[in-house]
């Protein structure tokens, strides 16, 4: 959450909130980052700082998922 929230305010992102939530159920994947706006909201799971930043650098100002990172990636790994 800190690496997000310092990430997006260093570079002046206006159109960008960063907030905590509770439980969204999925405990077992956390810590979470969802992503809302565009087509459809897009779940990242396991995040750590540095995945946190590569979603910064990729999807929120580059506009490309980080598919290895999302939920449905995760979940297919384990079948």
């Amino acid at each position: 959450l800190a690496a997000l929230a310092d990430a997006v305010q260093e570079e002046g992102l206006n159109n960008i909130n960063v907030t905590q939530t509770g439980c969204i159920g999925l405990c077992q994947y956390e810590p979470i980052v969802e992503v809302m706006g565009g087509k459809e909201k897009v779940t990242y799971v396991k995040m750590t700082p540095e995945k946190a930043m590569e979603v910064f650098r990729l999807h929120l100002k580059g506009g490309q998922v980080v598919t290895k990172y999302t939920l449905a990636a995760e979940k297919s790994s384990k079948k």
